[in-house]
């Protein structure tokens, strides 16, 4: 007998609705179509017994398999024996019959489904969403909305990166973004006249920016690499705005590296890059703090006493020592110890009198550099400690009078302390101000101020914790503003302008950041309420 497969009927295998025309097809019509197939294969397999049963009853010859049969059966006739023969064959096709089928519709409607798919896929990359349009209602026709890519076209990376930071929350006072750093930047610093800002990347490279204007689209870049196998961990200018002093750290220790002539513009009608032989190295030293990095370094000019406004320069330590150099000649002047396990951070303030030094313990150590007649120093001094605090300072700062510190502790308060005192007398430093933190996390504890500066005018103290940036009132503490995600990451250093620079053509005080992300980002300073 033949094998023919079963004849559907145009009603078992339809497709209900719209459906047909859209290819979108449910499980639901999936398990009709696969419950009509069995019945119509059961009916079959009924029909196809029934006949042989049928025949069966009719042959008078009896139907023996070859294994019962014995020597003494009577020999089957020639077509009596082709039949019982073609009967086992005849269910063998029969059996494959149904597994394939079922393969070959069930191949048929995985072909039905996928067809589906493909034209909703189409369809969702053909249409376009309304919102695109109800945004543009002015557009004509024929103009594509700028979201939109061409037919046949890839999606540009730049453009979607582009969109992405244009969908952010723009702060206020987020005023620009110095770009072209290829990994963390870890330290900033002004120049004296606040027209360069040098960073120290942990890709081996410092990069002075010339900053004409705050606002400014694109600025002028000179970058020195360092020796090989230095990682920058500090910078600042000396002597002005001609030469910067960077720390380093290697394997053997960290060294420090002073280079002239930075503030050079680079020549060529590029602005964003300019090409020019790197500059030279003055002077070095090497293993300065023995095997330990240098946390970071400040600077100020010798203006008190009989100071002749050369460039100090100091460095601190991760471990308990911080040294004192000459700016331009890279002469060590001095070493202190704060003998307080290790060290935060240090200081020095405005006039190049005092050092001071946030450390492991609660109190803070100031020490006075004493001048000769003949401009040099003559010595360093422990002159005062501050205490007060219930738990380690985490960062500290001078005010531009040089005759106050701000300190930020774990105990969760800030102080301001008066060293203004006739110290020589036993006179100890007054607290002036006890503030509370003001920023907490999401338990309510207060967070650790990672660093600190106030404003050239004294009015704005500008603090961080984790990438979180806050402008305080430096009178009252009151808040004047947050930006809890100032950096994709950590801050990792911040620096206040010395001076107003152009914004926009208006002179406004500017806040430097820079971060783990890779990014220097200039803020406006805010508004203090009140200030004359």
């Amino acid at each position: 007998m033949g094998l023919a497969g079963p004849r559907f009927s145009e009603r078992s295998i339809q497709l209900h609705g719209p459906e047909r025309d859209t290819g979108q097809h449910s499980p639901a019509d999936a398990r009709t179509l696969l419950f009509s197939f069995s019945s119509l294969l059961a009916k079959k397999n009924k029909k196809q017994k029934n006949r042989r049963v049928t025949k069966h009853a009719a042959d008078p010859v009896p139907r023996t398999t070859p294994h019962t049969l014995s020597p003494l059966s009577p020999p089957l006739r020639p077509a009596a024996a082709r039949k019982q023969m073609a009967a086992p064959a005849a269910e063998v096709a029969s059996a494959l019959s149904v597994p394939l089928l079922s393969a070959i519709l069930g191949g048929a409607i995985a072909l039905i489904f996928l067809a589906g798919y493909l034209r909703r896929k189409r369809a969702d990359i053909a249409h376009v969403p309304p919102s695109a349009t109800a945004a543009a209602p002015d557009l004509p026709k024929q103009v594509r909305p700028s979201n939109q890519p061409r037919k046949g076209s890839r999606p540009h990376h730049h453009a979607a990166a582009a969109d992405k930071d244009a969908a952010k929350k723009h702060h206020h006072l987020d005023l620009n973004t110095l770009r072209g750093h290829t990994d963390c930047v870890t330290a900033l610093s002004f120049s004296g006249d606040a027209g360069s800002l040098a960073t120290v990347c942990a890709d081996g490279a410092v990069r002075v920016f010339r900053i004409d204007d705050a606002s400014s689209k694109s600025f002028k870049i000179l970058k020195i690499d360092l020796p090989a196998g230095a990682h920058p961990t500090a910078v600042t200018f000396s002597e002005g705005t001609s030469s910067i002093v960077v720390a380093a750290q290697a394997l053997l220790g960290s060294s420090l590296y002073m280079y002239a002539d930075v503030s050079a513009p680079p020549t060529g009608g590029n602005k964003q890059q300019g090409k020019l032989s790197p500059p030279e190295i003055k002077w070095d030293h090497k293993k300065i703090h023995g095997k330990e990095s240098v946390l970071n370094l400040a600077a100020a000019r010798a203006t008190h006493g009989t100071g002749d406004g050369s460039t100090i320069v100091i460095s601190c330590s991760e471990a308990t020592d911080i040294k004192i150099w000459h700016g331009k000649s890279g002469k060590e002047l001095g070493t202190v110890d704060t003998n307080q396990l290790k060290n935060n951070m240090a200081d020095i303030s405005p006039n190049g009198r005092f050092i001071a030094a946030a450390a492991f313990t609660a109190d803070v150590k100031v020490w006075e550099i004493v001048y000769s007649k003949d401009s040099s120093v003559k010595e360093v001094n422990r002159v005062m400690q501050l205490k007060g605090h219930k738990s380690a300072v985490t960062s500290l700062c001078f005010t531009p009078d040089s005759e106050k510190i701000i300190t930020a502790s774990k105990d969760g308060t800030i102080r301001v302390w008066n060293i203004n005192v006739r110290y020589h007398l036993d006179e100890d430093p007054k607290t002036l101000k006890f503030l509370a933190i003001p920023l907490h996390d999401s338990k309510g504890a207060a967070c650790l101020y990672n660093h600190m500066g106030i404003s050239p005018d004294g009015k704005v103290l500008a603090v961080t914790s984790g990438s979180t940036l806050q402008w305080l009132c430096a009178e009252t503490g009151a808040v004047l503003d947050t930006t809890e995600k100032a950096h994709e990451g950590d801050i990792s250093g911040i620096a206040w302008a010395p001076r107003k620079i152009p914004n926009g053509g208006i002179p406004a005080f500017v806040l430097a950041t820079c971060g783990e992300d890779k990014k220097v980002k200039l803020w406006l300073a805010p508004e203090v309420v009140g200030s004359t």
